[in-house]
């Protein structure tokens, strides 16, 4: 069990072994939670939730109503319930899903990610490019990673910019989506 505070609001949560960060809430999600600001009317997509740090801190800024969570692991999402509850926020989505695979909502303004980047960049790539698709014009994607040069690249590529913050030596990244359309393919529209 974890007891933390985060953003000033006090949260409780059961782990297991066999997932992510299970002793303490993981120094990645932190650091990027501190650059995030949650704003009134916010609809946000925790992306690979976990036990279900960053969605059920979301519920409880933004109302659990505008909170979605997705998780592959089915041992997560088990988890992520059970702390949604423990959190008072049961009304959370909490969806089983191999990145959007599941997923039928859109128009996020809020996309957050820790992504597994131990791996190749294959599940990245996927959680950046369909995110973008997901958010509404105007919504955010943050990822935590603890590398820099292909996320950079990769954000630039999709959205056209990206700002970084460097924190516990993780960087944070964060994209905004100004176009329907990716920004490497605005370019080749205007190269024409």
């Amino acid at each position: 069990m974890i007891k933390t505070t985060i953003k000033g609001i006090d949260l409780v949560f059961k782990t297991s072994e066999s997932l992510f960060s299970p002793k303490a809430v993981d120094l990645g999600t932190l650091s990027m939670l501190s650059v995030v600001e949650f704003g009134e009317n916010e609809k946000v997509l925790d992306l690979g939730c976990g036990y279900g740090v960053v969605g059920i801190l979301a519920a409880k800024i933004v109302g659990e109503e505008n909170v979605v969570m997705l998780d592959i692991d089915g041992e997560a999402v088990k988890l992520a319930q059970k702390n949604a509850l423990l959190n008072g926020v049961p009304g959370v989505k909490v969806i089983k899903s191999d990145g959007f695979a599941n997923l039928d909502d859109k128009d996020f303004t809020l996309i957050l990610s820790n992504p597994p980047y131990h791996t190749d960049f294959s599940v990245a790539k996927n959680f950046i490019e369909k995110g973008f698709n997901r958010l509404c014009t105007g919504g955010r994607m943050y990822l935590v990673t603890k590398r820099k040069k292909w996320y950079k690249n990769k954000f630039i590529a999709i959205f056209g910019g990206v700002q970084i913050w460097e924190i516990n030596g993780y960087f944070v990244f964060m994209s905004i989506k100004i176009s329907s359309t990716y920004a490497k393919v605005e370019k080749d529209k205007r190269r024409k």
